[in-house]
C-alpha cells in the first residue's frame, strides 16, 4: 500500500527578502521541490524582527507563492532565527547509570542531555540544538553512539546552540499570525549548511558563511559535527549604504552598481561606472566605489576571521570556506575572501533535491532549503532538543488543503 504523500517547508526569514520552499518526500527519502516563493521583507533590523504585522505579511505572502506552484496547503514549517545574540558554548555532562551490564537507552541519553545544559543556559535564552560530539562510557572516549553499549557511567561532551528567547518567540508568533506553526528554529547559516556541504566536508573541518543582507552568520564543523556558531552584525546592505552615501545617491542606484558593476577584483579597471536612469546618465568614479566596498568588505571578513579565531579554527579548515546567502552573488567575492581567511574559499550551491528546483539552486536559496531538509529530518514521534518549545512537529496537510482553502473564502 503506498504511504500517504509527506510534504515539508522552510521558512527563511530575512532582513531583505521571506524565501519558502516546499518539498515532497519519497520513501527513498529523496526531496523533491514542488513551490518555493519570495517576498520582499520588512520589520526586521539585523535579522532581528522588530514589529510582527510587516514580517507576517511578507511570510503570508511568500507562502502564498508556494501554495499557488505546489497545490498544497501550508499550515507547519520550520523556520531560521537571526542576529548577533547567537551563540554556542562547550558543555559536559555525566550520570551514573547503574548495573554495569546496563544497556544505554534513550531515556538515558535525555537524561544526559538535560544533565549537560541544567545551568549552563542563562533563562532568557533557548536552547536551538545540543550537539554532542564525544560520549566516553567507563573511560572509553570518542564515542559517538553509545546507544546499545553497556557502562555504568556515562559521560557528555557537546556543543550548545542558543539564542534569545524573545526573538525566538518573535518569530513564532509573526507565523502564528498567519495560522503557520513554527516546530523547530536554527540558525540560518547551520540551516545552509545542511544544502550546501557533504558529511566528507563536516568530518574534514570545514565552515558555512551566510552573507545576508544585515548579518554574515559563521557555522564551523570538524570531526562530522557542528564545533561553533557565530554571527557578524554586518551584510550586503552596509555596502549598499556606504556606496549610497559617499556618492551622494539614493540606495536603489547604489544597489545596482554593486549588483551590476562591482568586482571583489578590486583595482583592475579605473573606467567610470555610468547608469541611465530615463534622458540622464549618472557617472560615478571606479576608483571610488571600489574604496567604499573593499573597506566594508574587509570590515565583514575580518569579523568572520575573528569568530574562526574564537573557535580556534583560523587557518585550520582544510575544507575551507564555503559562502551562500545574497552577498556570495557579488563578483570574485570568493577570491577576496580567500585572501583575507587565508582558507579555500567557494561559492555554495544547494544541492541533494530535485523537482522544481532550477531556479533555486542559488546561494540565496540555501538556508530555506537546508530547513526544509531539516523538516524532513524530523518525524512526528521526535521530541526533545531541536524542537521548538518540545512541541511534537506536526506535517503539512498532505492532499487537498489548497482547494479547501480556495472553498473556504467563498463560505
Amino acid at each position: 500500500m503506498e504511504e500517504k504523500a509527506r510534504y515539508v517547508v522552510g521558512i527563511d526569514i530575512g532582513t531583505n527578502y521571506v524565501r519558502a520552499v516546499q518539498g515532497r518526500v519519497g520513501n527513498d527519502g529523496v526531496i523533491s521541490v514542488v513551490g518555493y516563493g519570495e517576498t520582499p521583507s520588512e520589520g526586521l533590523r539585523r535579522g532581528i524582527i522588530k514589529e510582527l504585522n510587516s514580517p507576517a505579511k511578507s511570510i503570508d505572502m511568500s507562502l502564498k507563492a508556494v501554495e499557488s506552484m505546489s497545490g498544497q496547503f501550508i499550515d507547519a514549517a520550520m523556520a531560521n532565527v537571526n542576529g548577533s545574540h547567537i551563540g554556542s558554548a562547550k558543555v559536559e555532562g555525566m550520570i551514573a547509570i547503574g548495573m554495569a551490564n546496563h544497556e544505554i537507552n534513550e531515556e538515558d541519553l535525555n537524561r544526559i542531555n538535560s544533565t549537560a545544559t541544567a545551568g549552563k543556559v542563562p533563562s532568557n535564552r533557548e536552547t536551538l540544538a545540543l550537539m554532542p560530539y564525544e560520549y566516553i562510557l567507563d573511560g572509553q572516549g570518542g564515542i559517538r553512539e553509545p546507544i546499545g553499549m553497556q557502562g555504568a557511567r556515562l559521560e557528555l561532551r557537546a556543543n550548545v546552540v542558543s539564542a534569545l528567547a524573545p526573538d525566538c518567540d518573535n518569530v513564532r508568533k509573526a507565523c502564528e499570525q498567519i495560522n503557520v506553526h513554527i516546530e523547530y528554529l536554527e540558525p540560518s547559516a547551520m540551516a545552509a549548511a545542511r544544502s550546501v556541504i557533504t558529511s566528507r566536508q563536516r568530518e574534514n573541518g570545514v565552515g558555512v558563511v551566510d552573507m545576508g543582507g544585515s548579518t554574515t552568520g559563521v557555522a564551523i564543523y570538524d570531526e562530522g559535527e557542528l564545533q561553533f556558531v557565530g554571527v557578524v552584525p554586518l551584510g550586503s546592505n552596509d555596502v549598499t549604504n556606504d556606496l549610497a552615501t559617499v556618492l551622494k545617491t539614493i540606495p536603489e542606484i547604489a544597489e545596482e552598481i554593486k549588483v551590476r558593476f562591482v568586482s571583489a577584483k578590486f583595482g583592475e579597471t579605473e573606467k567610470d561606472i555610468v547608469i541611465k536612469r530615463g534622458r540622464d546618465e549618472l557617472t560615478f568614479s571606479r576608483k571610488e566605489v571600489d574604496e567604499v566596498v573593499e573597506a566594508r568588505l574587509e570590515e565583514i571578513f575580518e569579523g568572520v576571521r575573528k569568530l574562526l579565531k574564537q573557535a580556534g579554527y583560523d587557518k585550520r579548515l582544510p575544507e575551507g570556506l564555503v559562502l551562500v546567502g545574497g552577498g556570495a552573488k557579488m563578483r570574485d567575492i570568493d577570491v577576496y575572501a580567500r585572501d583575507q581567511v587565508e582558507l579555500a574559499v567557494r561559492i555554495g550551491k544547494p544541492d541533494g533535491i530535485t523537482g522544481v528546483c532550477e531556479d533555486i539552486l542559488k546561494p540565496e536559496y540555501a538556508t530555506a532549503i537546508g530547513l526544509m531538509m531539516a523538516n524532513a529530518e524530523i518525524t512526528p514521534s521526535e521530541e526533545g532538543f531541536g524542537v521548538a518549545k518540545g512541541k511534537k512537529p506536526k506535517k503539512a496537510k498532505s492532499d487537498g488543503g489548497f482547494l479547501k482553502k480556495i472553498l473556504a473564502k467563498f463560505k
